[in-house]
């Protein structure tokens, strides 16, 4: 028996032709060194692929590594491909090993054909690149990740090795997984592998342009046409024969500076001419117009540039094209982003053949060593040599003479040369993002001694350290400081030369600059934990900008108020409780003054602040405004006013008109019930109107007037006449959603300008389909949607509902988009979740569509990371949109327990970016979620530093984003991943509600401040909508989503048999004439039911499902045999398999068309092949209150389930109580009937029933729903015989025993005379027992 054979190692000689191709390995000794798993044999790779194992030269085994090529169709999404399969065997083999697994290898232009050509090749992580290389008769395999740059492999790289390691990365932890991920096609769209390396033919035209045309010199016709080669490249057009195009004499025609133009006279030609006095001419004559417009198109970008620059950047270049060195007037080069190599032709080491160059970018070329042969260079001022992973500069940089600029962000450099002090004209040294850099380590400590050789220092930047303290006196020339992020509490600067100073997120209860600064024009020292203005901010006689909101001020210094030079004032979020009066005429402009305890503003503020352009005075207590005249007329530039939350009345009303240029109002959340007509009618610039939150019961027809209106925001009110707004020419947006509306008057035409009309929450408005078809044209119409039979949010309306808010505010486009499910997976579940793309809709909208179905498929296949592989799998499929685009996601999903369905419900939240989700319990916010973000996660900002990224001064990841962990924006990896933060928290009776929402949200309002704003509202959809109305008057611009849902999680929605309620047998009470026990809707409680059968007497007449038997008399009372009730609170723990809960008092079934139970692989004896017989699942609620009042039951017919009939014509007929929600069943017969659907199949990944029963979806969740068809076959479902209950007994409270034993006893009177009447209406020959 020969030996196993190692791993597959490919050789040089191809093997296996016909549809697949195959190489032939050697050096099975070599295979068994690295111990990997084996490849399969021959018979398991089946005939049609050659043979796995040859015999080769001496007897050798040969191992053969797989080949398969395939045409693989694109989807219709951006271009990735469909999930192709191989063959089982294949798969099988795979699965034997983790260390297994395969890679997709593209041809050179696989992106732009039509259906690429595939190869699928199987191997193993210790399978390295030449072994795929050779079996791909090519010289080299390149990689390209995100779509972006192509790097050409080492020989001794592993390309699954690289997969799996970028897996790992993303966050996938385990092998079996990873190795199902690598087999995924739509991996491609993150990282792929190139048998050729690809390049787009717009990065070859900006690259080098050639070919050989006609070529003319001189403007005149005295030349004559001549066959010439001619280059575009660099800044030049070059010239020559085509014999000599190398060694002969060529014409280089520089174009910086020059024309190109398109000869009238002759088709599909171009005149090239240089710049300057004696300027030549070139016409070169094309073949094609399409060819003619690329050479004019390159030519055109050359000549409008003012200097020699040529940008080939992004390009995957490793060496400089050759022709480029023609252009000896290039100042400027720009090889950003490539993998330029140190040596050989084209390198690095020939950039010294361009004499002029003043200006080299060489940024992320990974470079790792500094090349010395940039150091004779001697024209050079600005090298930029950022992120490239260098440790050490030579000595030999010395001798850059000329060099200003010199960038070496991103390395990890730990000192520098002392050559680098000779460089005289160097004026700027980026050294952030390394070893030694003040900015974003953990320097704890920066005195006045330690800087005594910095006293020319005149910008600093501390920012994003962990710095206590911080004195920099001794700095007399210091101008700018930023020491954000920090935990400051003393701050000591020097004022001589200080003119900005941002110390804002620290700890500082004191700031001290001697002496005054004279010079300073900006301070921001918001979020600190200053009880006062310093005394020498009052006395900084130029100060136009301060901000110290978010600090502990109780009051605000008179000299601040009324300085000369304050142009903009900051101070909320403050324990204010009065301003100082004004006395004279101030230059303020932008005054903010929200969150603070404010009952009045100074009566001279409009009088004396006569530039006052913007006020915000949101959030106070407010109960009038101050006049914005003393005589006739106004003086008033105030044109934004943000009042909202205030206790501002009708009275303030008039005030407002006194200020005439007003464009943005915001009122929202005050005590308004009228706005007069004639005071609407003078605020004609008004351009955004926000009445939202008040008591108003119309908007008044002057509104007409406002003829630059855009923007009306009225929800929340008492508005019961739609107001007349659809004749404003500019209207866009408007929102009366959660009113009392019940018609609308319509125009002839709508305004152009409408998109978004959103009249949700008016229960009295009905549409008719004329309004309808008028309101289409609408980009964005919101309404209420129908009732339907399709859905089932009446089921879980007891324990959740939801209420959805985005807005777009200030912004074109919204870029937020929400999830909600409130039923989800064939159970009581549900599913709700917020997107935020920041600035593109595109990510958000595919993930809106998608993750929901992703999360349903990762539920089913594990119980321990579904939500991790949710967000991992969701940031696959975005494929190529996910390139370049990204969003923000938080994804909460209500479920029970996997390892015990039988718990509670369990709320488990997973989110990246900035969307948050805040649980309101107890009347206390819980945050759930985490913020990944540089200025809030400090162990994300210290892993973005060690992978040196570059962090911008807006504390932005390489300039794009301020978030660490995204879904999407792949071509930002490693620094930006996908991984969630994941919690899951058990539900209890004390939570409220859940909140969430996008950053613009919580950027605006705290937790607790969202909590308490909507605890006391009733209706969620108003609660969302009053969050985002209150961050848009905080001063929010950006788009604003918010999501409510209250929660009603409580034993008092439990409808379980264990706790408390039993059914009665035949021999139990049950009479129309006896007196039912209802508590109130509204209480909480679920309600008995009474009929004139009971529900043991309803299952023996509607047919069983338990026996065959007659059912045997059982204890107390004749109690029927059944399994014990469980409501969805605390289901039943299955016996076997787990199968989802059905949803409160629902139907359900698991039966096929064939008889087929779900869990059954034979008909079973009994059951009739359409399906009609069924199994009804009901839960009664319990009932757990005391001291209720009986009721005589009003009966009324409610929409019944009837069914066939059967062998005794007796049908289940459902009657429903007007006011008590109790049910009642009673027979009767009728002839002919049809099922009706369940709502427990009415979910949104529910399926119909196959025998097209369904069952009505009731209005309260305190009904019986009971339907069924009765058989028409004699025989049970199942063969066991009945089993009696001894606790199927009903539980009555002590303060009804004795009502209860009375009508006990009078049923017991009328039983035998009930029973005789039966029996002589019909004569069943067998009973079914169907289980309530």
């Amino acid at each position: 028996m020969p030996p196993r054979p190692g791993p597959p190692r490919a050789g040089s000689v191809p093997a296996g032709r016909g549809g697949s191709d195959s190489l032939v390995a050697s050096g099975p000794e070599e295979a068994r060194e690295r111990q990997c798993p084996t490849p399969p044999p021959p018979q398991c790779l089946g005939p049609a692929r050659g043979a796995g194992l040859r015999a080769g030269a001496g007897g050798r085994l040969l191992l053969t590594l797989r080949f398969w090529q395939r045409n693989v169709k694109r989807n219709g999404s951006r271009g990735c491909l469909n999930r192709s399969r191989f063959g089982s065997r294949e798969r099988d083999w795979l699965k034997e090993d983790v260390g297994r697994g395969c890679v997709y290898v593209y041809g050179r232009d696989s992106a732009a054909a039509a259906s690429s050509e595939l190869r699928l090749v199987l191997c193993t992580v210790d399978t390295p690149a030449s072994e795929i290389r050779d079996g791909e008769e090519r010289k080299d395999l390149f990689v390209q990740l995100h779509g972006d740059l192509v790097r050409r492999l080492e020989p001794t790289e592993k390309p699954l090795r690289i997969v799996y390691d970028y897996l790992a990365g993303l966050g996938f932890d385990d092998p079996v997984r990873m190795q199902e991920e690598a087999a995924n096609p739509d991996l491609s769209c993150m990282i792929r592998f190139y048998s050729e390396k690809p390049c787009q033919i717009e990065q070859l035209d900006r690259i080098l342009l050639s070919g050989i045309y006609n070529v003319r010199k001189g403007k005149t016709q005295l030349h004559k046409w001549a066959e010439r080669l001619v280059i575009l490249c660099g800044t030049c057009l070059i010239v020559s024969s085509v014999k000599d195009s190398h060694t002969g004499k060529m014409h280089i025609l520089p174009l910086v500076g020059g024309k190109v133009e398109e000869m009238k006279r002759r088709q599909y030609t171009l005149a090239f001419t240089s710049a300057g006095a004696q300027a030549q001419t070139y016409h070169v004559s094309f073949e094609s117009l399409t060819e003619c417009q690329r050479w004019h198109r390159q030519a055109s970008t050359v000549v409008s540039m003012r200097l020699s620059m040529v940008d080939l950047s992004c390009y995957s270049l490793e060496e400089v094209p050759e022709h480029l060195f023609y252009s000896q007037d290039i100042t400027y080069l720009n090889l950003r982003h490539n993998f330029m190599r140190s040596s050989g032709a084209g390198s690095l080491d020939s950039l010294c053949r361009f004499s002029q160059l003043k200006s080299l970018n060489l940024s992320h070329n990974r470079l790792g060593e500094f090349p010395v042969s940039l150091c004779e260079i001697s024209t050079l001022t600005e090298l930029n040599m950022s992120c490239n992973g260098l440790y050490h500069l030579p000595s030999q940089i010395g001798k850059l003479l000329n060099l200003q600029s010199f960038w070496l962000d991103g390395n990890f450099f730990t000192s520098l040369p002392e050559e680098l002090g000779s460089l005289q004209q160097l004026s700027c040294l980026g050294l952030s993002f390394n070893n030694f850099l003040f900015r974003l380590n953990n320097l704890k400590r920066a005195a006045a001694d330690t800087l005594e050789g910095n006293k020319s220092v005149i910008y600093m930047d501390l920012r994003d350290n962990q710095l206590t303290d911080l004195d920099l006196s001794s700095l007399g020339s210091l101008e700018q400081l930023h020491c954000e992020r920090n935990k400051l509490t003393e701050l000591t600067l020097s004022g001589f030369s200080l003119r900005a100073l941002y110390a804002s997120n620290n700890c500082l209860t004191g700031v001290s600059v001697y002496p005054v600064p004279g010079q300073l024009t900006c301070l921001e020292l918001a979020h600190n934990q200053l009880q006062c203005v310093p005394d020498w901010v009052c006395e900084a006689k130029k100060l136009e900008i301060l901000d110290m909101s978010y600090n502990l001020l109780e009051e605000l210094p008179s000299r601040i108020l009324s300085s000369l030079s304050l142009r903009k004032l900051t101070v909320g979020h403050n324990n204010l409780q009065s301003l100082p009066p004004l006395l004279e005429h101030i230059p303020m402009e932008v005054l903010d003054l929200q969150h603070n305890l404010l009952t009045k503003l100074p009566e001279t503020l409009f009088v004396k602040a006569l530039n006052l352009r913007y006020l915000n005075a949101s959030a106070n207590s407010l109960e009038s405004l101050p006049s914005a005249c003393t005589g006739e007329e106004s003086l008033s530039m105030l044109q934004l006013l943000y009042l909202t939350n205030n206790n501002l009345t009708d009275q303030c009303i008039p005030v407002l008109v006194g200020h005439q240029n007003l464009r943005i109002l915001h009122l929202a959340n005050n005590n308004l019930q009228a706005f007069p007509a004639s005071k609407l009618s003078k605020l004609e610039h008004l351009e955004e109107l926000n009445l939202s939150g008040n008591k108003l019961k119309t908007i008044p027809t002057t509104v007409a007037n406002c003829k630059l209106l855009h923007t009306l925001i009225a929800h929340s009110n008492d508005i019961s006449t739609f107001p007349e707004i659809l004749h404003l020419p500019h209207i866009q947006i408007v929102d009366l959603s959660c009113n009392e509306l019940n018609e609308i008057l319509i125009p002839e035409a709508l305004p152009a300008a409408l998109q978004e009309l959103d009249l949700t929450g008016n229960t009295n408005l009905v549409l008719e389909h004329k309004t309808l078809d008028i309101f289409s044209h609408i980009t964005t119409l919101k309404i209420d949607a129908k009732p339907s039979l399709t859905t089932d949010s009446a089921l879980t309306s007891t324990f959740w509902s939801h209420g959805v808010a985005e807005m777009a505010g200030q912004r074109n486009k919204l870029c937020v988009s929400s999830l909600a499910l409130g039923s989800f997976a064939e159970g009581v579940e549900a599913v709700y979740g917020m997107f935020d793309g920041d600035k593109n809709e595109e990510v958000p909208r595919l993930l809106q569509c998608t993750m929901a179905d992703v999360l349903l498929e990762e539920v089913q296949q594990s119980d321990t990371v579904f939500m991790s592989n949710t967000f991992l799998v969701s940031h696959r499929k975005l494929g190529m949109a996910g390139q370049k685009l990204g969003s923000s996601a938080v994804l909460c999903y209500i479920h029970h327990d996997m390892a015990d369905p039988a718990s509670t419900f369990s709320l488990t939240v997973a989110n990246v970016g900035t969307c948050q989700a805040v649980l309101c319990r107890s009347g206390k916010p819980l945050l759930l979620s985490k913020v990944f973000s540089l200025e809030q996660c400090t162990e994300e900002a210290k892993r973005i530093k060690e992978q040196k990224a570059i962090i911008t001064e807006d504390n932005k990841v390489n300039g794009v984003t301020c978030c660490t962990r995204m879904l999407g924006c792949t071509y930002l990896h490693p620094w930006i991943l996908p991984k969630p933060h994941v919690s899951s928290i058990p539900l209890t009776v004390q939570d409220e509600l859940l909140l969430l929402g996008n950053k613009a949200l919580w950027e605006h309002l705290s937790y607790t401040e969202a909590v308490s704003a909507v605890r006391h509202l009733h209706d969620p959809l108003a609660a969302a909508k009053k969050l985002c109305t209150l961050a848009q008057s905080y001063g929010c611009q950006d788009n604003v989503g918010a999501m409510v849902v209250y929660l009603n999680i409580s034993e008092d929605n439990c409808t379980c048999e264990m706790h408390g309620l039993s059914l009665p047998g035949p021999g139990g009470f049950s009479s129309t004439n006896a007196k039912t026990t209802t508590p109130s809707s509204s209480s909480g409680i679920a309600s008995e039911f009474g009929s004139e059968l009971s529900a043991s007497e309803v299952s023996s007449e509607v047919g069983s499902t338990a026996s065959d038997e007659h059912n045997a008399v059982g204890l107390d009372g004749n109690l029927l045999p059944r399994q014990e009730r469980r409501c969805s609170l605390h289901p039943l723990l299955p016996s076997s398999i787990f199968q989802r809960q059905p949803s409160s008092a629902t139907f359900s079934s698991n039966q096929s068309d064939n008889g087929l139970d779900s869990d059954d692989e034979q008909p079973v004896e009994g059951v009739m092949t359409n399906g009609s017989k069924v199994e009804v699942e009901v839960d009664i609620h319990c009932c757990k209150g005391k001291g209720l009042e009986f009721e005589p039951p009003a009966l009324e017919y409610s929409s019944s389930a009837p069914g066939v009939e059967d062998d005794s014509g007796l049908v289940l007929v459902i009657q429903r109580q007007n006011s008590i929600n109790s049910s009642a069943v009673h027979g009767e017969v009728k002839e002919k009937c049809e099922l009706q659907k369940s709502p427990s199949t009415c979910c949104l990944y529910g399926k119909k029933l196959s025998n097209g029963s369904i069952v009505p979806l009731e209005e309260s969740l305190n009904l019986i729903e009971v339907a069924t068809e009765a058989p028409k076959k004699k025989t049970g479902y199942f063969a066991a015989p009945s089993q009696m209950e001894p606790e199927d007994q009903f539980v009555v409270p002590p303060d009804l025993e004795e009502e209860v034993k009375q009508q006990i006893k009078q049923h017991q009177e009328n039983g035998a005379d009930q029973e005789q009447k039966e029996e002589s209406a019909v004569a069943l020959t067998e009973e079914f027992d169907t289980a309530l």
